[in-house]
């Protein structure tokens, strides 16, 4: 079993809004990131995902799956996980580098949003 998402995983100050390079939809990467230890249940995703509602995140798990980066797996009693493909799970080097990048300049990123 994979430990609980920590409900403050993505700190509100987090670069990834500022991040230039955006992988699918703004809570793809998110949800990528939420994955990354192991399948989750939709809600166990929304934990972490402050004011994501649930008609967007059902949304970006369906265009995630239609794009072969998750699968959504349906267990007994109507239990449905979401889990990272090999093709999704190849996402988390390049969004390593984009996140590096972005706190490596992060001064100048809001230097110039305030400019």
């Amino acid at each position: 079993m994979t430990k609980p998402l920590d409900p403050d995983m993505f700190d509100p100050a987090c670069p990834s809004d500022l991040a230039p390079i955006r992988f699918g939809d703004k809570w793809a990467g998110m949800i990528i990131r939420c994955l990354e230890d192991g399948p989750r249940r939709f809600s166990e995703l929304r934990v972490p995902l402050h004011g994501i509602t649930a008609k967007v995140l059902a949304g970006s798990l369906r265009t995630l799956t239609r794009n072969g980066l998750i699968t959504r797996t349906v267990h007994p009693a109507q239990r449905v996980e979401y889990a990272l493909t090999p093709l999704g799970r190849s996402m988390i080097e390049p969004m390593n580098a984009v996140c590096e990048w972005t706190w490596e300049h992060w001064d100048e990123i809001l230097d110039a949003r305030e400019a």
